[in-house]
């Protein structure tokens, strides 16, 4: 039986571009092997999310995620919680398309973001669990839930990712820290915070230097706890963090963990998933390990961002090291 696929597009993102370039992705997804349909989004709560569902329990093979991170990570929570899951792939026509950036598929180039299924070149890529949701980018609370709910919407597709650098600088002086209880495999951190975030990749608004460290396959968030709510320390660790020189810095905590749970002391914190409201903590975050397995421009990923490699490697040297030692009669010529 010839192997499916459904592409379920934003009709609306990135000036409608996926509408405009539909038959050709049609035709390159079809000539990797796929018989392929597509299913355009609507205004409608989780329009993207419940097809999604339909179409892994309907036995499709590869589900396509068109548009922005929003259309992605909708997507992923509607096949994320079932035991068969497709393959997926990704054409990002979004304003920042963290998660494109950081899988190297080309942005604003919806026939190129295609023809990255022709290569074949796939990954197992950890997701996150919030709750009852799932992200496949960051989760957070503080300044930069704020921040992203205050921009709106066209400013964002104007002016891209500069738009929050931009509301954040206005952000900033009414930013106040919250008092919480963090917990993050066996560690604890109980005292002010003016933001958490949980990375799992390494592009963050755009930005690829503040999870410097950060892998797509270790089963491990990338956590950061900002400290300080003073204005001068604020603008400094900004500087210092797209500069990737604040992971030392005293006045964070930069940590990987499997597990985080974050729990409010008197404040309401509210917790952003990829750019949009997950609910209020407390809430407990997992990572998931390599749970969806996602085309990719594995040539063009930087080695240190994929661990599954090193794991092929480590068991590779253990073979031969284990074949040099067996006695000389029982050694393979």
């Amino acid at each position: 039986m010839r192997k499916r696929a459904r592409i379920i597009y934003n009709p609306t993102s990135g000036r409608e571009m996926i509408k405009q370039h539909l038959v050709e992705i049609l035709a390159v997804i079809e000539k990797a092997g796929y018989e392929t349909s597509a299913f355009a989004t609507t205004p409608e709560p989780d329009s993207a999310k419940n097809e999604a569902r339909r179409a892994a329990k309907d036995g499709f093979d590869l589900v396509v995620a068109a548009g922005g991170d929003g259309t992605i990570n909708e997507v992923v929570n509607g096949i994320a919680p079932l035991l068969r899951r497709p393959k997926m792939a990704i054409i990002p026509t979004g304003t920042t398309n963290d998660y494109a950036r950081a899988l190297r598929i080309p942005r604003e180039d919806p026939v190129g973001a295609a023809k990255v299924i022709l290569q074949n070149q796939r990954l197992k890529m950890d997701i996150g669990k919030a709750g009852e949701n799932y992200f496949i980018n960051i989760a957070a609370g503080g300044l930069l839930t704020e921040l992203t709910y205050d921009v709106p919407s066209n400013l964002k597709s104007i002016f891209g990712y500069l738009a929050y650098i931009v509301k954040g600088a206005e952000l900033l002086p009414r930013v106040k820290p919250v008092e919480m209880d963090i917990e993050y495999d066996g560690e604890r951190y109980h005292g002010k915070a003016s933001m958490f975030f949980l990375a799992l990749t390494n592009s963050i608004g755009g930005f690829e230097q503040i999870v410097p460290d950060a892998s797509l396959d270790d089963g491990k968030f990338t956590m950061i706890i900002v400290k300080s709510g003073n204005l001068p320390n604020l603008l400094h660790l900004m500087v210092k963090a797209l500069n990737g020189k604040h992971v030392n810095d005293s006045r964070i905590i930069y940590r990987k963990a499997r597990k985080v749970t974050v729990r409010p002391v008197n404040d309401r914190v509210m917790v952003n998933l990829d750019g949009e409201y997950g609910g209020d903590a407390p809430m407990v975050f997992k990572n998931l390990k390599r749970h969806i397995e996602m085309f990719t421009n594995l040539d063009d990923v930087p080695v240190n961002l994929i661990k599954e490699d090193d794991e092929y490697r480590q068991v590779e040297q253990q073979f031969v090291e284990e074949v040099q030692n067996l006695p000389d009669d029982n050694k393979i010529d």
